[in-house]
């Protein structure tokens, strides 16, 4: 079977952000899945500029060509102000049908909270974006206690065992709704040659009746 183009998203661009380590646990246990290729999207590497719109920006033309090419994204987000980051909105608002008719998941932590503010907060903007959000999000709570010197959570088992339900629910999405764009795309490319068709044809007549 075809393997799934998976696109993590960082969501926090901060020197201290804790979004690598979990990165690091996480991607060899999607690896090992081998039902996904994956490509990051950090915000860290890009240099916003606002001005001039968010499509024409810089951070635009550096993100859209990975965002388009997902078929499903995973989000690693902390809490922010009850919310999630500036970086990752601007960084979300630098596209837009690139998005389009994809699944997301999240991977959230914080405080006592574990993140999951940002994730409520996340759904009503990829809502907007036509993106299909999973229900069941994975969260550190007092993500600092969570994980040991070496980068693995101390609750090993039940942290592997929540990534991985959510891995299923991003794959039986993403093939789902993979297979719902192709066809619309074939109408799309239909519609475009049949217009191009019609346009010919009249053409022709006009000539031929000048």
């Amino acid at each position: 079977m075809e393997r799934l183009n998976l696109a993590i998203v960082y969501g926090s661009a901060g020197k201290s952000r804790f979004c690598d380590t979990i990165a690091n646990w996480l991607v060899p246990i999607i690896l090992e899945d081998g039902d996904f290729l994956i490509e990051t999207i950090d915000p860290a590497q890009i240099k916003h500029a606002p001005q001039g719109g968010r499509i024409n920006s810089p951070a635009s033309s550096q993100i859209r060509p990975a965002i388009a090419e997902a078929d499903a994204y995973l989000i690693i987000t902390p809490e922010y102000n009850h919310s999630f980051t500036g970086e990752l909105k601007l960084l979300i608002d630098s596209a837009r049908e690139e998005w389009h008719r994809k699944p997301a998941g999240f991977i959230t932590y914080g405080g006592i909270s574990g993140g999951l503010r940002a994730a409520e907060q996340l759904r009503n903007v990829f809502g907007e974006l036509h993106v299909a959000t999973i229900r069941e999000t994975v969260s550190f709570a007092n993500v600092w206690d969570c994980f040991d010197d070496h980068g693995r959570p101390h609750d090993l088992a039940n942290a592997k065992l929540a990534v991985q339900r959510q891995l299923d629910d991003l794959k039986w999405w993403a093939r789902a709704l993979r297979e719902a764009r192709l066809p619309l795309r074939t109408l799309e490319q239909s519609a475009i040659t049949e217009t191009h068709t019609a346009h010919g044809l009249s053409g022709a007549l006009q000539n031929q009746f000048a």
